[in-house]
């Protein structure tokens, strides 16, 4: 038993329910239902979707399901980002807890009753389970089996799926609502790694970040290469501003992909002129296309063998693709010394049909 389960209703806190989306008509009504149908009393709990003016239908299917249960709210987002969404939905919301939820993620029927209740239990400014993807088709499952890799993640303890404990950051989050009058809302700024950057101002600040297993959710990831590549451009490069904002990593291994590939690129620029750059060069394609094969092997290992094809590719996607948005964000930010652009059409440009792990736009 923990500790919510003899309450009495009365004492329940009052959750506020927080979800931004945009287009998300094939997967708003299963998320909502999973929601509707949790274990936490329905009297003491309000649902808001903050909606990016979706064209799809979302907004009517929303409005229907508002129709049938009270709980449930739209709120209008005309910015379409998710940082806009989510403060959007703060600002509306009357409960004593507020918990970030994603349209893109599967809940365990207790997931809200488990937020509330490790919040009450560790004292911390924000609480969350670990980062856990699951795939459906093989692509997606293949790279749902190198996100929880510790050569994919650099050691991050928030894909860990057995950690319990104090963290740098949670996947999606659980707050007392004193924080925001606290810390502030979410950076509008950043149109990707918003939640990072909340939660790296939040512990800077002294705040409290605690993981936990007992809160169970599982992250549907891309079902392409492609989309993998494109996604961790994005969160390169926009992890250079949240640097900048704050003047120091929250992490060394923010740093290394990008400082990888300019190794590379430097020593294949070098190679024609030196001999030691030459070897040196072919020593660490070497070594990576080893720890590649040794990281793939494991991660099929553990999971299924049949992704043994295709996890070298997965990795390499993970890797260069935030390398490469890191050093682009480097080039816009640092060099060029440019505002954070809410259109950049390789890297940021927001799609109206892209599919979204923040249950809103911003994933091209």
């Amino acid at each position: 038993m923990h500790s919510l389960d003899h309450q009495p209703l009365k004492d329940l806190p009052w959750i506020s329910v927080i979800m931004p989306v945009r287009n998300e008509a094939n997967s708003i009504a299963d998320c909502l239902e999973m929601v509707l149908r949790q274990d936490y009393p329905s009297e003491r709990m309000e649902v808001l979707i903050a909606d990016g003016m979706s064209t799809d239908g979302t907004r009517q299917i929303v409005a229907e399901l508002a129709r049938k249960d009270a709980r449930v709210q739209c709120i209008d987002n005309p910015d379409g980002f998710v940082s806009a969404g989510l403060n959007g939905a703060i600002r509306a919301a009357q409960g004593d807890v507020i918990i970030r939820l994603d349209a893109h993620t599967g809940y365990a029927q207790d997931y809200l009753r488990q937020c509330v209740a490790v919040l009450n239990e560790t004292g911390a400014d924000n609480v969350g389970g670990p980062w856990i993807a699951r795939g459906q088709r093989y692509v997606s499952r293949a790279i749902a089996a190198a996100f929880q890799s510790p050569f994919c993640a650099g050691g991050a303890r928030c894909h860990a799926p057995g950690h319990e404990g104090w963290v740098d950051t949670v996947y999606l989050g659980c707050w007392p609502r004193n924080i925001f009058s606290r810390i502030g809302l979410f950076d509008e700024g950043l149109v990707r790694n918003q939640d990072d950057e909340f939660n790296l101002r939040l512990t800077r600040l002294g705040g409290r970040i605690w993981q936990s297993p007992r809160i169970r959710c599982w992250y549907q990831p891309r079902e392409s290469l492609g989309g993998l590549l494109h996604q961790y451009m994005q969160y390169g490069y926009w992890k250079v501003r949240v640097i900048q904002k704050h003047k120091l990593p929250a992490s060394v291994r923010h740093v290394v992909p990008g400082l990888f590939i300019v190794l590379l690129l430097t020593l294949a620029c070098l190679s024609p002129f030196s001999t030691i750059a030459a070897w040196t060069l072919a020593g660490l394609t070497g070594f990576y296309g080893l720890c590649l094969v040794a990281a793939s092997l494991v991660t099929a290992w553990q999971t299924e063998a049949a992704f043994l094809a295709i996890l070298p590719a997965v990795f390499w996607c993970y890797h260069f693709g935030y390398g490469y948005g890191f050093l682009r964000g480097l080039w816009d930010f640092v060099v060029w010394k440019n505002k954070p652009p809410l259109s950049f059409t390789s890297l940021t440009r927001v799609s109206p049909s892209s599919e979204t792990k923040d249950g809103t736009v911003a994933h091209v």
